[in-house]
């Protein structure tokens, strides 16, 4: 079983709106909760599928996964500001307008980041 769990903080200068937004641009199918300063919830990860192949990311996701990964969960910190246009971009989990938080527990982190983001030579998927 797969749950992908959204977290974000939301700065007195940001519009909570658009860091919603931000994040479903990314999980539109997302089921997000704001209060004053955070946004949470549940989503899948069909979109992000399509659009680290759209990016031609597919190396660097996985390179992010697995440094990510701890027992059966894998962390990853995208880049707000980015995601406001609907592109990935993986970030540190410290910056100064914070980042989208996605937290994805499995069984077998290994397998799903080769279903997620699987290897690849000369771009191609192996």
């Amino acid at each position: 079983m797969v749950s992908v769990q959204i977290t974000c903080p939301v700065y007195p200068s940001e519009d909570p709106e658009k860091v919603k937004d931000a994040i479903l641009n990314i999980f539109p199918g997302a089921s997000l909760e704001t209060d004053d300063r955070w946004i949470r919830g549940e989503a899948d990860t069909d979109k992000f599928y399509k659009l680290i192949r759209k990016q031609k990311i597919l190396d660097s996701t996985r390179s992010m996964m697995f440094k990510g990964a701890r027992g059966g969960r894998i962390t990853l910190h995208l880049n707000k500001q980015v995601a406001v246009v609907g592109k990935i971009s993986f970030t540190e989990p410290r910056t100064i307008l914070g980042t989208i938080t996605v937290t994805i527990e499995c069984d077998d982190p290994e397998v799903l980041i080769d279903s997620i983001a699987p290897r690849t030579v000369d771009g191609e998927e192996v």
